[in-house]
């Protein structure tokens, strides 16, 4: 088989970062198309300060539900919780 520059047969897995500052240095010195990139998801930041709080009554299988994928992701909940919220504003616009 023959591969050119982007071959999927060749990729290298990505090393783990467990900081900030290891992450800016592997970015600032590997060549990051020798890496597998079908794994990457987007990222978002938060720099908005949040001064508005939402308290609601949800069904209890529902919260088990949403915690149970916020668990599976690493994350809290509430922070699960508002990603599906913009996107849903956002679709809607």
């Amino acid at each position: 088989m023959k591969c050119g520059a982007y071959c999927a047969c060749i990729r290298k897995p990505w090393p783990s970062l467990p900081t900030d500052e290891a992450a800016e240095a592997f970015v600032e010195q590997a060549d990051l198309s020798q890496y597998d990139w079908n794994a990457a998801e987007p990222v978002s930041y938060e720099f908005e300060k949040k001064a508005a709080a939402l308290n609601m009554r949800i069904p209890q299988n529902l919260l088990d539900a949403v915690k149970a994928k916020a668990a599976a992701k690493g994350v809290p909940f509430t922070r699960y919780i508002q990603p599906l919220i913009e996107k849903d504003i956002a679709r809607s616009s």
